[in-house]
């Protein structure tokens, strides 16, 4: 069964993450900031145009915005409507068992039915 906990092997995965993440956005600040002569100076001479320095975030920024909405329908279309039972028991469910309890006991531990719940409440 799998855990949340932290392993190592998860908090090596983690900090190898994090410093690519840290690396890949200082060369991206260095590339789109610094200027072309002095990239080639230091011995990058085969960049991308500084044009997707700007262009890429752009698109990931539209992207977001439209995907956003697209996933909000597809929660829409995925959930069950108001009147479903999904909404009021599943396959865990557990049934109370209908046997008297003797005296001095506690009963065992189960779900309560909705008709049952709404007696109690309401009448």
């Amino acid at each position: 069964m799998s855990s949340p906990s932290p392993t190592p092997v998860r908090a090596i995965y983690g900090f190898v993450l994090y410093l690519s993440a840290y690396v890949a956005f200082v060369a991206y600040v260095i590339w789109a900031y610094f200027p072309e002569s002095w990239l080639e100076a230091i011995g990058f001479s085969y960049l991308p145009q500084k044009y997707w320095a700007v262009a890429v975030p752009c698109y990931l920024c539209v992207l977001w915005l439209l995907a956003y909405p697209a996933w909000f329908g597809y929660i829409h279309l995925c959930t069950p409507p108001v009147d479903s039972l999904l909404y009021v028991t599943d396959e865990f469910a557990n049934p109370a068992n209908e046997d008297p309890v003797p005296a001095n006991s506690t009963p065992q531990i189960s779900d309560l039915s909705v008709s049952q719940v709404n007696r109690q409440l309401y009448l």
